[in-house]
């Protein structure tokens, strides 16, 4: 995301600058010990907040590719820069959104309140004085609670715009004159920071690509499920042979993908495994991290869970994969960045530390049709490589 991505939101008039000295004296150490407090716990809760918009755009269908993309565009500018604090994208951003949601949620809470004690009046006593003092009390809660979180909205919808607020701004703010543009050109603004055509776009060609690697291996599992016994398992090895080979190199041809931002880039498997020869330790520990994040995921398919918790596998998801695309694009980093491949005995050593991994990963895949839910279409769900649709019957 660009430097407009980073900048939050402030739909207030622009202020007037001041004059500052260049000897301007440094604040005091306090205030910049809160300050450097109070900017980790900012930075702390956008990434709460993009922990969860992931986890409910993974529940959505097609919503999904923006939670994919996003996945992939952190993949990639690690893979680009080479450090990880690059692939936490928009986290500033997040946060002013997260304190949107958050207070907005908590100054509702009133209204919720006296709603239910109206309706319980009307319910024990219907057309009494009581039941009409809350209906009362209901519009005035109702009103205020609207002017105090659009006010909060407009000033910039941080928490401290909505414990104070600041009517005499207010009244200043009613008298000035072009606010409503100047809101309009902010909103446009933050919409346009946040780049979602993009994301799609790059969660789409990302899912397509990954989709034609694996449609031929899981198609060839599926099938074989429904063949006589003799068949059956003949095509089960063929199939678990050729998806054995598209998971060890798919991971970062998605980072590759992520990486140039070319489609073509998800089929250059010569590029990765000269990439690999030049990293192969790295490309190792990224593959066993990926792998190993996705198993879990996989426990879930065997029961669909009640609706009470139908968010618990999205948030779950993101929590195990986010990780493990930052881990890919930090490998693709370290081969980019070197020229010459390693030592061959770096290399062998690598590709046969992947083969267990790979085929233990591939068995699990292929044990979960009995167990899971849905039978052998779940093998159609790579949690660390498709849209992030944990369950399909989310």
């Amino acid at each position: 995301m660009d430097e407009a991505a980073e900048r939050v939101i402030d739909l207030s008039p622009p202020p007037v600058p001041a004059l500052v000295a260049d000897s301007a004296p440094k604040p005091p150490i306090i205030r910049r010990i809160g300050g450097a407090i109070a900017s980790a716990l900012d930075y702390l809760f956008g990434l709460i907040a993009i922990v969860a918009a992931l986890a409910f755009l993974s529940a959505i269908p097609l919503l999904n590719c923006l939670s994919l993309g996003y996945l992939l565009e952190c993949s990639g500018r690690i893979a680009r820069t080479g450090r990880i604090r690059d692939g936490f994208v928009g986290i500033r951003k997040a946060s002013v959104l997260g304190s949107l949601a958050i207070g907005t949620w908590i100054f509702l809470l009133p209204v919720r309140f006296v709603s239910g004690m109206w309706k319980d009046a009307e319910l024990i006593a219907p057309g009494d004085s009581t039941a009409g003092g809350w209906r009362i009390a209901l519009i005035v809660v109702t009103v205020l609670a609207l002017w105090h979180i659009s006010w909060a909205w407009i000033r910039g919808g941080r928490f401290r715009h909505f414990m104070w607020p600041a009517p005499r701004r207010f009244t200043r703010w009613l008298r000035e004159k072009g606010n409503y543009a100047h809101m309009r050109d902010g909103v446009l603004d933050y919409a346009s920071a946040l780049r979602l055509p993009y994301y799609f776009w790059l969660g789409l060609r990302g899912f397509a690509g990954a989709v034609a690697w694996l449609i031929v291996p899981v198609g060839i599992l599926i099938l074989a499920s429904q063949l006589p016994k003799a068949a059956a398992i003949l095509l089960s090895l063929l199939g678990a042979a050729l998806l054995t080979f598209v998971v060890l190199y798919l991971p970062f041809l998605q980072a590759h993908f992520a990486r140039t931002n070319r489609f073509a880039a998800m089929f250059e498997l010569r590029t990765v495994r000269k990439l690999f020869r030049r990293a192969p330790i790295a490309f190792w520990t990224a593959l066993f991290i990926t792998l190993l994040f996705a198993i879990p995921l996989y426990l879930l398919k065997i029961e669909l869970p009640p609706r009470e918790v139908a968010w618990l596998p999205a948030l779950l998801f993101v929590l195990f994969i986010f990780p493990a695309r930052l881990l890919t694009g930090w490998a693709m980093a370290r081969a980019v960045k070197r020229e010459d491949p390693r030592n061959r005995l770096f290399q062998w050593l690598a590709r046969l530390a992947a083969l267990p991994i790979v085929a233990a990963y591939v068995l699990i895949v292929y044990l979960t049709q009995y167990l899971s839910w849905h039978g052998s279409l779940s093998l159609l769900e790579h949690h660390a490589f498709l849209v992030p649709a944990p369950l399909m019957g989310l």
